[in-house]
């Protein structure tokens, strides 16, 4: 139990894809607008990189591991990564018709995410015998992702009420409230877990 929670919050909290890693910036700054559509995104990307973590586990350590075709992982695991963002596209589209439209052209995006591809990477890389840990460190990475867009839309919506310098009026100041964000990400970077 020690061991997944030790994962958990290593991939939500040290090692967030977002603020410490910069992965997945495009959706981040996006989409981070309002708080409904961060964490319809977030849900999705958290959705798309469990299931494409465990289908490109199991595809690189059957698959092209043993058929010595690891340097078609990249091209493999980007395929996954779109078959799946179809179909939430294609759910979303159907089922939640309001955020399909209000996540655009960010939703097809996920596809391109490279925090999605990250986390399928550095699972694939990773050492573990079985598909159960890279399946919780990809949904924590996550949870990890969701949180950062939850957190950073709060300060997006709070800066509408601001009044900063006119030079920094509208983007500059969200780049601004971002790094400061991921300055206090960076101090989980010490956290020591002992069970």
């Amino acid at each position: 139990m020690g061991v997944i929670i030790s994962i958990c919050l290593a991939a939500i909290l040290v090692e967030n894809f977002v603020l410490v890693k910069f992965l997945g910036i495009c959706s981040f700054l996006g989409v981070s607008k309002k708080l409904d559509t961060s964490v319809g995104m977030g849900m999705s990307v958290t959705f798309v990189m469990t299931l494409s973590t465990l289908v490109t586990w199991l595809i690189n350590r059957y698959v092209l591991k043993p058929f010595d075709m690891e340097y078609l992982r990249t091209i493999v695991f980007i395929l996954i990564i779109a078959c799946l963002v179809q179909l939430i596209e294609m759910f979303l589209r159907k089922c939640v018709p309001s955020l399909y439209k209000a996540l655009g052209i960010y939703l097809p995006l996920i596809t391109t995410n490279c925090a999605v591809l990250g986390v399928t990477i550095l699972m694939a890389d990773s050492n573990y015998d079985n598909v159960f840990y890279p399946i919780i460190y990809a949904f924590a990475a996550g949870v990890g992702f969701t949180l950062a867009m939850i957190i950073f839309s709060g300060m997006r919506e709070r800066l509408q009420f601001a009044r900063p310098p006119k030079s920094f009026e509208g983007f500059p100041i969200a780049l601004v409230a971002a790094a400061l964000l991921a300055m206090a990400f960076s101090g989980f970077q010490g956290l020591q877990l002992s069970f």
